[in-house]
């Protein structure tokens, strides 16, 4: 071997001695802090090509001399740099592994593995060189490796056999810390589940990374006998030996665009038709939802996040939440954005919990440590997180998106563990009406089995409605029909069998339920805009933004109306406007752009927020789930039972039972309130402990 300490030196002071200078300045400062010097695996390659190939193959024995060669360099503080660590980073392509592609030719050998950190556990001491006690009170010092406490065999002064005593204090011990990292989820083809790998930490590597980064781990990949029931085993458990690490930007950076692919991008810019293209690129095969889809498109691209200067942080995100009818392919909608979304997370509210959906504390399988562990949203941050079927998850496990929408954070406490993880991405969700099906004639958020503070940090929120139409049936038939069509010739032709259909003709039938644009071109041009596309609102946007809301606002008649929008879907607006910037890979955020999304935002209100009594747009149908009518409506009813309360009981005495229903029926009708209006929102007073009954079909009001 040709590496030594001394070539180590030369390489120091040739390449790094700035660098090592500093370090030395840090350890004078820190004390036993920041101990490493990061190395340029391409400035050692420079400096001599042999050693770099040593260091691939043999890094325990080629680390050992350059820790050594770090430490007898002289640097400017004159300080000891014993314990200081050499960090090699930029390994070249060739040791760069994916966790499934890891064998047992890897084993020994210094490689990089790249992913996404699933679970870290606590730091803790572990013991470098241990000191042991012998009975007679002689000091002795074993080496420790491996998972178990070695003990001297025997008293180097007295020769006796033990018992031992570990003395902790007189040991030199180091931080330690275990984390598996995990395959990145984009990545993964159908069907296949993400592999993990073990990697242990130490030093001034541990509580560097959290849940949720995406990481490259350069180390040494080491192997384990496995045990089954403390039985040894054949077959072994591979961990890697962290040497560095180095934590992605996560702005898209494992998407890599080309130079043909930029030019494909910026071709695609010059398209005055861009965005409806992208639109009809996006679940071509599903009928119709135009305005949904351009609602898809706008949420992929988002809008800027931002950091004002008083330190507050807006999310540039967008979330959207479909509500339909059974059938109408919400779950296929959210499938096809799963897959050309560059980093996205899918999961259904029927098998996701609290932990899955964003983080928990969890007991480690190795050594009964508390871990920390990412849950989809955490996973997803800057990406798009997919909840299929969020009506059906608990209501305590729904309770954790309210942060999650809003402060893009999740906050973990428990068993000692008080964290934040980052959570900044959209949300996409689908759920099913309470009761099977829409009826057009009931606010949304009596339909909805989900919370109004819930609902009202969706900033779009769309009907999905099953309506029997012949004209708009036949076009749903023929398109599912002509679907299944091609899918049946392309299966013949995939199975070698002799057939009929040139390939023109199946070109030919497909083009309807083909994306204009090709699904890997589309994820790569998304990720050029949210990289390098940052649109400013001009003075135009600005003014037909602020023109809309206030028109809005001003639409309310007098202090007894609803109020039909509020600075909620103002923010949202101008999120949505930024988005539509980023599609035409813009940085001036247009009057056309303000235009497309007021569209929008016309129609998500006109479905959501319309209340069907007095067809006005009502923002508190969202915003606190009941309209304002009805509202109205609750506090008649609640001052005819007051009133009747205090007649009766006055005319009555001892023999007062309560409120007659049939009375309340008879005043409410003098108030406008129908029959049927006046038994439901006495159901609801009743039940949330407004009224009680002291006997059947009579009412008396709570005092507070």
């Amino acid at each position: 071997m040709r590496s030594d300490p001394e070539i180590w030196k030369e390489f120091f002071e040739t390449y790094y001695q700035d660098e090592v200078n500093r370090l030395a300045l840090r350890i004078r400062d820190n004390g036993s802090g920041d101990k490493s010097l990061f190395i340029n695996f391409t400035d050692i390659s420079i400096f001599r090509h042999e050693i770099a190939e040593e260091l691939l193959e043999y890094p325990a024995e080629v680390l050992a001399h350059a820790e050594k060669g770090l430490e007898i360099t002289d640097n400017s503080q004159g300080i000891d740099l014993s314990g200081a660590h050499p960090r090699i980073i930029n390994l070249p392509i060739p040791r760069k592994i994916d966790i499934r592609n890891l064998r047992s030719g890897h084993i020994g050998k210094l490689i990089a593995v790249e992913g996404i950190v699933r679970k870290i556990t606590e730091v803790r001491p572990k013991i470098i060189l241990g000191a042991f006690r012998c009975p007679e009170g002689h000091i002795n010092y074993v080496e420790q490796n491996g998972g178990k406490l070695r003990e001297p065999h025997e008293c180097i002064e007295c020769r006796r056999k033990g018992p031992f005593y570990l003395i902790p204090e007189k040991s030199i011990t180091a931080d330690s810390q275990r984390v598996k990292i995990q395959e990145y989820p984009e990545n993964l083809k159908g069907g296949e589940q993400p592999q993990t790998l073990d990697v242990i930490l130490h030093d001034d590597l541990t509580g560097v990374i959290n849940p949720g980064d995406r990481v490259i781990i350069n180390g040494i990949l080491m192997a384990n006998v496995r045990k089954v029931s403390h039985q040894k085993t054949p077959v072994m458990d591979i961990i890697l030996e962290g040497n560095s690490i180095e934590i992605l930007e996560q702005e898209y950076e494992e998407l890599e665009i080309t130079k043909e692919d930029e030019e494909a991008i910026l071709s695609l810019k010059e398209d005055p038709h861009i965005f409806d293209k992208i639109v009809r690129s996006i679940s071509p095969s599903i009928y119709g939802y135009e305005e949904v889809k351009k609602s898809i498109a706008l949420q992929l691209f988002s809008g800027l996040p931002k950091v004002l200067p008083d330190g507050t942080r807006i999310r540039g995100d967008i979330h959207v939440l479909l509500v339909g009818d059974p059938g109408v392919a919400k779950s296929q909608l959210l499938r096809y954005v799963h897959r050309i979304a560059p980093r996205g997370v899918y999961t259904t509210g029927k098998g996701t919990t609290y932990a899955g959906l964003t983080a928990t504390a969890v007991k480690d399988e190795f050594d009964g440590r508390w871990t920390l562990e990412a849950g989809a949203l955490v996973m997803a941050d800057k990406g798009i997180a997919l909840i299929d079927e969020i009506d059906k998850m608990r209501t305590d496990d729904v309770g954790a998106l309210h942060e999650v929408m809003e402060q893009q954070t999740v906050s973990v406490a428990k068993a000692g563990i008080n964290a934040i993880l980052k959570a900044r991405c959209a949300i996409l969700a689908a759920a099913n009406p309470k009761y099977g099906r829409f009826d057009k004639y009931v606010p949304i958020g009596d339909q909805i089995n989900l919370s109004p503070s819930l609902l009202s940090r969706f900033d779009l929120i769309f009907t999905l409605t099953d309506d029997p139409d012949e004209y708009r049936d036949r076009d749903i038939a023929t398109h599912i029909l002509n679907s299944h069509y091609v899918g049946e010739i392309l299966q013949k032709m995939n199975s070698l069998v002799t057939t009929e259909y040139s390939q023109d003709y199946v070109d030919s039938r497909s083009r309807p339920i083909m994306p204009e644009i090709d699904p890997e071109l589309l994820r790569k041009y998304i990720a050029y805009a949210k990289r390098m596309v940052f649109p400013v609102l001009s003075e135009e946007a600005k003014e037909r933004i602020i023109e809309f809301y206030v028109s809005m606002r001003n639409s309310v008649k007098d202090a007894k109306s609803a109020i039909p929008i509020t600075a909620r879907q103002l923010e949202a607006l101008v999120r949505l406007a930024e988005a539509s910037a980023r599609v035409r890979l813009s940085d001036i955020i247009t009057i056309e752009d303000a235009e497309n999304v007021i569209q929008i935002v016309r129609k998500c209100l006109s479905q959501i927020a319309l209340d069907p009594e007095t067809q006005q747009i009502d923002i508190d149908i969202l915003a606190v789930g009941t309209p304002k009518s009805q509202r109205d409506r609750i506090i008649t009813i609640k001052g005819i039972i007051r009133e009747l309360d205090q007649e009766l009981s006055i005319e009555l005495g001892k023999s007062y039972r309560g409120v007659p229903e049939e009375e309340i029926f008879r005043r409410a009708e003098d108030h406008g309130v129908p029959r049927e209006r006046t038994r439901e929102i006495l159901s609801r007073l009743n039940k949330d402990g407004e009224v009680y009954t002291p006997h059947p079909g009579h009412y008396r009001p709570i005092e507070r």
